[in-house]
Formats: structure tokens, sequence, C-alpha cells
């Protein structure tokens, strides 16, 4: 959530590495913090936002997500703040942010509410391409590995794991996987992980690893409409209705009994037009990290204007 705000608050375009953040000493000072992960900082040192970020996804440093919380909003607790309400606008109903690190006991989350912030997350190119990477060098040349051991192998391309002694083992993933000739992403969350003998963050690594790979055999693609289906009308207000059909069969990636979202856009529609025109485009999926396959509707047949005796008629 801590780097979901900032991307919201600071978009980064793709490959730019954004503002200059100056490192204050109480990030310096968090640096070796004991018990808890951070990367060494100094204080009057700069690092780009992007390294911020880096810190934040792949070394999971909480000292430099303290940093971010008020570089952006000028204290922790004003930043938290921020971090609530963007919870709310996600619809995260189960979910309540304590602290910018998430390390505090009292902040608290659900696998389905951790989705939604990832499917949100995802939309940002700079998210994508930080939480994909599996090490990065800091301003030092220090060399720092994705405690996500997960990505760079099997489609994985992120997210961010989370492990505290109360906690336990935690990962919200993501994968891709090329179904049907379109590339997919799979976003998931695996919370609650108990040490079973490899250590929390192993049991939150190996349950992803096989919810991920489960999701991937199940995804297929299937035809929910073909080419010239029916998919509504267009009507004169008169009483007289043209067909409008697909153009093209239209296919969507999912598994048994999965519900897909059709959303529908029409463009100016003329007062007469041939059997063919264009009249609008009809999208399937909702759009996220998955995509949307966008397919162009037409008229099924010759669209013709109401002639002056139907209008009477209908006046009548």
């Amino acid at each position: 959530m801590t780097a979901y705000v900032i991307l919201r608050d600071h978009p980064l375009k793709s490959g730019a590495e954004g503002p200059k953040i100056k490192i204050d000493q109480a990030a310096e000072d968090q640096s070796d913090a004991g018990d808890e992960s951070t990367v060494n900082v100094y204080a009057g040192d700069s690092i780009s936002q992007r390294e911020a970020l880096q810190a934040v996804l792949i070394a999971s440093a909480n000292n430099v997500a303290r940093l971010l919380a008020r570089w952006d909003a000028g204290s922790e607790k004003a930043f938290v703040e921020k971090m609530n309400a963007a919870a709310k606008d996600l619809g995260m109903t189960n979910t309540t942010y304590t602290d910018p690190s998430g390390l505090n006991n009292t902040t608290v989350s659900t696998a389905v509410d951790q989705v939604k912030l990832a499917k949100a997350a995802m939309k940002s190119p700079a998210f994508r391409e930080v939480a994909a990477m599996m090490s990065y060098n800091d301003y030092k040349g220090v060399n720092h590995g994705n405690w996500n051991h997960l990505v760079g192998h099997n489609g994985v391309v992120g997210i961010k794991t989370g492990t505290t002694t109360s906690a336990l083992g935690n990962l919200v993933f993501a994968a891709k996987k090329e179904v049907g000739g379109e590339t997919r992403t799979i976003v998931g969350a695996v919370v609650r992980q108990p040490d079973v003998g490899g250590g929390i963050l192993d049991a939150a690594l190996d349950a992803s690893d096989e919810l991920i790979r489960a999701a991937q055999d199940t995804l297929q693609s299937s035809t929910i409409l073909k080419k010239g289906s029916v998919v509504g009308y267009v009507d004169d207000g008169l009483g007289g209705r043209t067909p409008v059909v697909a153009t093209k069969d239209v296919k969507a990636v999912g598994w048994g009994g999965l519900t897909v979202k059709l959303t529908f856009e029409a463009d100016e529609v003329p007062h007469s037009a041939k059997a063919g025109t264009k009249v609008g485009t009809l999208t399937v999926g909702d759009g996220g990290t998955s995509g949307a396959v966008k397919v162009p509707v037409a008229l099924g047949q010759d669209l013709v204007e109401p002639g002056f005796s139907d209008k009477l008629t209908r006046l009548g």
C-alpha cells in the first residue's frame, strides 16, 4: 500500500528514476533496527524515488517505507491516514493500516483485500517493473535480492512478501500465463502460513507456488460469442430495431464457472448505414491486470431512417 500511494501521488513513467529523496537521520538510525528488514542509508545522501520503491518492494526495507511516508505526507501519521483512505476507495473493507511498513501487529488485512490492492497497484508501469526484479543495486553498489524467490521463475512477476512473528508468512503474487495467444496475469494472495520446517517465508512461497501452478493449469480460452451473434440493437425510437452483431468470435480466458464481464461502448450511430458498419465496441474482461479483449460490433442489417409516414403514425 505504501508503494501504491506513493506512485498514485507521484507517478513514474516506465524506466524513469523520479525525483531525489533526501535521507533523514531517522532513516539512517533505523538502518540497523535489529529484528526487521532494512537497508543501509545515510543521512544527507539522496536516493531516487525508484530506488526507494526498490528498497521497499524488493528488500522489504521498513526504514525506507517510513522515509517515503514522511517525504510524501510530512509525517508517518498523515501518510497512514492516506493509506486507510486509499484502502476505503479500493473497497478493502477488512483492512486497517497503522504504520507505513506493515510491521505493527495492529496493521491487519485479508487475502481478498490484498488482491484488490495488488490489482490496482499492478496498473502502474513503474510498480510492475520494480516488482518483477530479482534484485537491485543500491546507490552504494550493494546488491539486494528479492525476498520473493519465486520472481523470475514459472512466469512469476511479483509482488511482495510479508513476514512477522504474529502475521506469519504472507505473499501477494502475480504470474503470467499465455492462453489462446494472449498473455494473462494471475494475481493472488497467501496469508498466515505457519512454519512447517523451513521457516514462515518458505511456507508462504511454497503455498503460493502451488497455488500459482494450479491457477495456470486451470486457465483456458473459450468462445463465449460466435461471429455474427446478435449482441444488441439500434432502436430508432419509433418501434424499429436493427440488430448489432459481433464482427468476430468473442473469446474469454478463465476457468469453469467464471462469470465474464461484458461491457458495451457505442459509437455515434448514423441515421442510416449499410450492414457491416461499425457502431461500437464490446469489451470482454475488466481491463485490469489481465487486460481486456475488445471486439468491434457492427450492424447486422442495413439501418434505414424511419420514413415520414412512420413518424406520423407514431405521433398518432
